[in-house]
This record gives structure tokens, C-alpha cells and sequence, in this order.
């Protein structure tokens, strides 16, 4: 029996330890059970970050710019006549060019230039639909792209992190138990999420208004926010007696 709870106690190889755990001793005084495991949490997305843009088309450089000045402003004034705060709008690529003279059914009407432009446009989860339909109506026809997230993600990190310490201590206190033993106190853990993804450096504007959706007495179309999903690894290291 005495060498079965020395064998228990370096359960947990030394290579996926952090630096502070390879300092625990092995031996028959460290009456510990060391725990490595991972857990998820899940909430529906409460900010949205849509992509908004354009490609319009012209015969000559000059006439495409134009058009599409017309056209660029036209959307950001209709997102702004809808309540979007500026500091909610972050343009995101605009550019003039000749087209691809594979393009055969454009070249053949004389086209050769074309003007692409897009935004991030950054509001409330529940304001997606309607934002996307103020700014299709007013020429935005390359558009349509979310990216879903929560304003604040740290609720959900610290919820998938208790949820793994709550599975450790259960595989501990079985081990315990197996061992003819009683699970301790915890006397280490240490916490490591996924690192965070940045879109764009785009923030949630609160003040937003509601988004005004009768345009061109169209309906928005359905749209549901998704579920965003926190994981947290947990490595625990609890006494037994």
C-alpha cells in the first residue's frame, strides 16, 4: 500500500507542469494528488461586428470614383441617420482599380474600373439584423459578415475555470478515495484560457441607438446571435490526509 500512494502522488507527468509545480517534491512527506484537467462555459453573443461594404462599377476612373463617393456616403450617412454612434464605425478596406480583363461581360459593356469599399460596424447583438438592412437599402451590396462576441468575456473565463477546478477536485477526491485516503485542502492551482482574439480594435458603443428598420418597406432579415464558448485549463494540487 505504501507504494502505491508513492506512485499516486507523481500522477501527473512533470512535462505538462507549470515552472511552480516541478518544484514540488516527490517523496513519502508530500502527501499530495496534482490534477491537470480543462472545462468549457457558453453564453449567447451580446455585440455584433458586421461588415458593410460595396463594389461599384464604372468606364473610366473618374466616373467610378464618383459614383462611389456617392455611394460611400450614402451608407454612413443612413447608419448614422439610424443612430450608429462614429466611434461604433471603423472603415476597413477601400480601393480603386482596374478590373481583370477576364472579366468578359463587363469589359464587353465598356467597364474597367471597379471601387470596393467596407466598414466594421460594431452594436448590439439584437441591433445585427436591422443594421444590415439600413445599410443594404442604402447600397452597401457587398455585405453581410458577423463576427459574434460578449462586451465583457471575463464572466465566462472565471465560469469555465471554476467548472475545470470543480472537475479536478472530483478526479482527486476518486483517486483519494482509491487510495484509502481523505481528500485535502486545495494548496495550488494555476489557471491558463486560450489567448483572446482582437477584431479589428473595433469597441462596443452602449450610448447606440435603436436602429430604425423601415426601409423601402423591406423587412430585416432573421438573424440569431450565436453562442461564444470560453474553455479554461486548470492545474490543481490538493493535500490528502
Amino acid at each position: 500500500m505504501k507504494i502505491l500512494r508513492f506512485l499516486a502522488f507523481a500522477l501527473t507527468p512533470l512535462a505538462v507542469l507549470p515552472a511552480f509545480a516541478q518544484t514540488i517534491q516527490v517523496n513519502k512527506d508530500n502527501r499530495t494528488i496534482a490534477i491537470t484537467t480543462s472545462d468549457q462555459a457558453e453564453a449567447v453573443a451580446d455585440v455584433a461586428v458586421i461588415t458593410v461594404g460595396f463594389s461599384s462599377y464604372g468606364a473610366d476612373q473618374d466616373q467610378t470614383y464618383a459614383d462611389a463617393s456617392r455611394v460611400s456616403n450614402s451608407i454612413v450617412k443612413a447608419l448614422h441617420d439610424a443612430g450608429i454612434k462614429p466611434d461604433a464605425i471603423e472603415s476597413a478596406n477601400q480601393n480603386l482599380g482596374a478590373i481583370d480583363d477576364n472579366d468578359k461581360p463587363r469589359y464587353a459593356k465598356g467597364i474597367r474600373f471597379v471601387f470596393t469599399q467596407s466598414w466594421h460596424v460594431t452594436v448590439p447583438a439584437k441591433d445585427a439584423a436591422d443594421v444590415l438592412h439600413v445599410a443594404i437599402t442604402a447600397g452597401a451590396n457587398d455585405s453581410g459578415g458577423i463576427q459574434w462576441k460578449l462586451a465583457n468575456d471575463d464572466a465566462l473565463e472565471a465560469e469555465a475555470a471554476q467548472k475545470a477546478l470543480a472537475h479536478a477536485q472530483q478526479i482527486a477526491s476518486r483517486m483519494a478515495k482509491g487510495l484509502n485516503a481523505k481528500l485535502g485542502p486545495l494548496v495550488y492551482a494555476s489557471n491558463q484560457t486560450p489567448q483572446r482574439t482582437i477584431f479589428g480594435g473595433v469597441v462596443l458603443n452602449t450610448e447606440s441607438a435603436s436602429v430604425a428598420s423601415s426601409r423601402i418597406n423591406l423587412k430585416p432579415i432573421a438573424i440569431a446571435p450565436e453562442k461564444i464558448e470560453k474553455s479554461a485549463t486548470v492545474y490543481a494540487v490538493f493535500a490528502i490526509e
